[in-house]
This record gives C-alpha cells, structure tokens and sequence, in this order.
C-alpha cells in the first residue's frame, strides 16, 4: 500500500476529483493549505498587485493498493496540469498496514 499525496491549484480541484473517480479512487481526504513556493514575483491583475509567495491549494491524502499507484499519479497530473509554475507536487509515501474501524479488516482488504 502506498499513500500518496498531491498539492495542487484548488481551481482544478474538480478536475482531479473527478478524474481520481474515473480510475477508481473513489474515497480520499483533503483540506485547504497555504504554502510557500518557488515563484518569488508578484502579479498584477485588473490594476491590483497580488504577491505569489504565499499561495492557496488544496492538499490530497489519498491510501491505495499497490497496483493503483501509476493510475491515481497519472489521473492527478492529466488533470491537475495547466502548464504553468505552480501546478503543484506529489509526493509517494510506503504505507505499513491500515485498519478498517467498523469490521477490524487490516491490510488492503481494509482500502475497499
């Protein structure tokens, strides 16, 4: 099992939810984080100065089997890419066991 974790622009949020649902990822966490990025330079936009610094996205955890890995990191770059710096990260993380609470499953039978 692995844990996989994605960073990416919360306007294609949508996007990727729905592509990770197209491959069978039906079930993840996330949440809204503030990061700092490599991107020093500020933008304007309708005459307003905005800094890019600090920079809003939302944060995905998502636990999968094995052979799941390649499918759900293709879904998320597919359709978490707009081709601009910023479009976030993934990370891959070994996961040792997980437990489903209601029934006791452990292993991957515990994912489904």
């Amino acid at each position: 099992m692995k844990k996989i974790e994605a960073i990416i622009r919360k306007s294609k949020f949508k996007e990727v939810k729905e592509s990770l649902h197209g491959v069978g990822v039906n079930f993840f966490s996330y949440w809204d984080v503030t990061g700092i990025g490599n991107e020093k330079q500020g933008h304007v936009y309708r005459g307003i100065s905005y800094s890019t610094a600090e920079i809003q996205r939302r944060f995905l955890s998502i636990v999968v089997n094995d052979d799941f890995v390649e499918p759900t990191i293709n879904a998320i770059v597919k359709s978490g890419a707009t081709d601009k710096i910023g479009d976030g990260k993934i990370f891959v993380l070994p996961v040792e066991n997980a437990y489903r609470i209601r029934t006791g499953e452990a292993g991957p039978d515990s994912l489904n």
